[in-house]
């Protein structure tokens, strides 16, 4: 992606105070995903980095994850995997749960959409403390996969949520 693709793409994230709490400086979204030209550039910085990355499934995360892991996963010819919170999902489901702040949270995918074969990337719109995607990554690991990286269009560095990913390759498009 050049400069000033991303330049544009950063111009055009909203930011809106005090949500969804006093003191949140909201990154929204919605601008970019309005926008087709950013919105595809947008999916195309965040699949680039994993062209040649053999990735066979490109798992979405509930809910913004969605927006973007359909276009990423058929740019990089995988399949996608949606990752939701409990009770969404029809079939058989493998289950991960993970601790907040204040509690306990869950995420499931359904039991045969990953097998020890697959190469997965795992996408959401923003990488912020890094337990949801923590998760994510355990719920692929307990399927026998392996994880070729993670994909956000926004990472809150200050959070340091990269931490809780690392070894596994971490790219964000934005980074704040």
């Amino acid at each position: 992606m050049t400069m000033s693709a991303a330049a544009q793409i950063r111009d055009a994230v909203r930011e809106v105070p005090d949500f969804p709490k006093p003191g949140i400086l909201f990154k929204d979204i919605t601008p970019v995903l309005l926008d087709p030209r950013l919105f595809e550039a947008a999916t195309e910085a965040m699949a680039a980095p994993f062209m040649d990355a053999r990735v066979t499934r490109v798992v979405a995360i509930e809910s913004r994850g969605f927006l973007f892991g359909a276009p990423i996963a058929q740019r990089l010819t995988a399949g996608l995997v949606p990752v939701r919170k409990p009770g969404k999902l029809p079939a058989a489901r493998a289950r991960v749960e993970y601790v907040l702040e204040y509690g306990t949270d869950a995420l499931e995918m359904h039991a045969d959409a990953i097998g020890a074969e697959d190469r997965v990337l795992i996408v959401d719109d923003v990488l912020a403390t890094g337990g949801t995607a923590e998760a994510a990554g355990r719920l692929v690991r307990s399927k026998g996969a392996s994880i070729a990286g993670f994909s956000f269009l926004i990472e809150l560095g200050f959070l340091s949520g990269r931490q809780r990913l690392e070894p596994t390759r971490v790219q964000a498009v934005l980074q704040y």
